[in-house]
């Protein structure tokens, strides 16, 4: 049996029209894509909000790609691209199957993605893989709450991932990035931004390691 497709064109158009982004999370995506060069990764495009903020940092040399799963996110992203003086290399792939060669890239943009991905651990194995040593994964992710919001985030998420395009509420994403022997940490730190049950929204930076440990997954 083959992979599920990915497909939300409720929550797209609804994410368009009624999402302010730019007023949400807008200088959370300067601090994703300040001074980036070299080849970049977003993964998980989603509408295509990184793009416009990637386009305005980046250096002349920028080689910028993107994944989204979702065609009729895709369809937004590609819009934005066309509007965009960045050219952007957009693809329909998953992230926990990613169609690039080992350490092909220098920065991958992680923005409000790990909580929809189906199976986060071959995914955060993937970034490992195709980030060269030294790289950087720049992430912004809500994540599991403490006490009584992380029960109540139980409670609700199956019916938030059914109208929120596939979100989970209570993963425990910057844990599972601290934790894998492939990355050391740059810099981590909690926002101000999001509204419960969407929260914390925690952003930072980790390396990939020069030389990993034996047992880092691959």
């Amino acid at each position: 049996m083959g992979e599920r497709r990915i497909e939300h064109p409720i929550f797209a158009a609804l994410y368009d029209r009624f999402v302010p982004d730019r007023f949400l999370v807008g200088l959370h995506r300067e601090y994703l894509t300040a001074d980036l060069a070299g080849r970049v990764l977003d993964l998980g495009a989603g509408n295509g909000a990184m793009i416009p903020y990637a386009a305005d940092a980046a250096d002349e040399g920028l080689e910028y790609h993107a994944i989204e799963p979702d065609p009729h996110m895709r369809r937004r992203a590609a819009d934005v691209a066309a509007r965009s003086d960045l050219r952007v290399h957009l693809r329909d792939d998953r992230a926990e199957s990613l169609p690039y060669v080992d350490d092909a890239f220098d920065v991958a943009l992680s923005s409000l993605v790990f909580c929809t991905i189906a199976d986060p651990d071959p995914a955060l194995d993937e970034l490992a893989r195709v980030l060269r040593p030294g790289g950087e994964l720049r992430f912004l992710e809500h994540v599991r709450n403490d006490g009584w919001r992380a029960r109540a985030q139980e409670r609700l998420t199956p019916l938030w991932e059914r109208a929120a395009g596939g979100c989970q509420l209570h993963r425990e994403t910057v844990e599972r990035f601290v934790g894998h022997d492939a990355f050391e940490v740059l810099e981590i730190e909690r926002t101000d931004v999001g509204l419960f049950p969407a929260t914390p929204v925690v952003r930072g930076r980790l390396r990939r390691r020069q030389v990993p440990s034996l047992s880092a997954r691959s």
